[in-house]
């Protein structure tokens, strides 16, 4: 059966690869439209519906600026416990395009599982590199508990449009007993509803604060204990302030309190 064409322009908007035609246009002009190695540069290049295609903006060592935001992580947080990466094996849950899977193989992971309920979003090259696990169209709250026979050393997170609640408790099942979750805290999706400003945003920093120790109180009831925490590096700023997280089994004492303005841009 012959595949429906469509223009390349309206295949990255259908792909979520941009919001409108006018953003898939600038993206396909700044070359950072692509399927493998080759880039497409005609917005209305005639292609398959179904083509599949990636992002890769040009001068990043990542698949993805949200690459940006694990890397920053992987600096700050050896310091208050995160496990070495080099060796490790790791799930990355809602892994997209691969931005945190690419850092962790950047930084000597034996094993990455990618993680995602969508379909065909993961990079090419990462789809490639045999030490990378894809699982698609999986949705990670319905797991059965016996889903990855061996434990991980680290599990990695960046989820939309679901709390934290329903993702980092049912992480740790996978976890050895001294790994750790680096789970990346999106105000916008922990808040309640009538917290949120029109258009998604969260700009009080008592709001912040209230998501953050309200965590900390529901993972704590599981044993589950936050270790550290920082400002996400901004990669667009007209988004929320988000935070990189650290959590692990260990109990801290005292609590880990975090004294740094909230809302601060890194």
């Amino acid at each position: 059966m012959k595949v429906r064409q469509t223009r390349l322009d309206e295949r990255v908007v259908a792909s979520g690869l941009a919001p409108d035609l006018d953003t898939a246009r600038r993206l396909i002009m700044a070359g950072e439209i692509r399927t493998g190695d080759r880039v497409w540069d005609k917005a209305g290049e005639k292609v398959p519906a179904d083509q599949p295609l990636e992002r890769k903006e040009r001068g990043l060592p990542w698949v993805s600026r949200g690459g940006r935001k694990l890397e920053r992580a992987l600096e700050l947080f050896p310091a208050a416990g995160l496990p070495g990466v080099a060796g490790a094996r790791c799930l990355d849950i809602g892994s997209s395009t691969g931005g945190f899977t690419d850092v962790l193989l950047q930084h000597g992971a034996a094993a990455v599982t990618a993680l995602d309920v969508g379909y065909g979003l993961l990079d090419a090259r990462l789809r490639a590199d045999p030490r990378v696990t894809v699982r698609e169209r999986t949705n990670f709250r319905t797991l059965p508990d016996d889903a990855f026979p061996d434990p991980f050393d680290l599990v990695v997170t960046d989820v939309s449009f679901i709390s934290l609640r329903l993702i980092v408790p049912r992480a740790f099942r996978f976890l050895r007993p001294e790994g750790a979750v680096v789970a990346l805290i999106k105000p916008q999706f922990e808040a309640p509803p009538d917290r949120v400003e029109p258009g998604g945003l969260v700009r009080d920093p008592a709001v912040h604060r209230e998501v953050i120790t309200g965590l900390q109180q529901a993972f704590a009831a599981d044993g589950i204990f936050l270790h550290a925490l920082a400002p996400a590096p901004i990669v667009d700023d007209h988004k929320n302030v988000e935070y990189l997280s650290l959590w692990k089994r260990q109990e801290m004492l005292p609590p880990y309190d975090f004294s740094f303005p909230l809302l601060e841009r890194v």
